[in-house]
């Protein structure tokens, strides 16, 4: 579950061994927004877009942080 803190969650169905940049398409698609356009992460950790979900510990209904550069 992404929330951009401006009202709107996204909901995601990805597997683990699937990138942030994969991660961040599947949102692109959902919102409508260009994917080089969104930045995801936790407190102030940036996920980078060439590491895998399992590599970062992201687990099923974990929530992160999305935002819009």
């Amino acid at each position: 579950v992404l929330n951009d803190r401006l009202g709107k969650k996204v909901r995601v169905k990805c597997n683990d061994d699937d990138t942030i940049g994969d991660l961040k398409k599947l949102v692109a698609a959902q919102t409508g927004t260009r994917a080089d356009k969104i930045r995801i992460q936790k407190w102030y950790t940036v996920y980078k877009d060439h590491i895998t979900l399992k590599d970062y510990e992201i687990h099923d209904g974990m929530g992160l942080e999305l935002y819009y550069n």
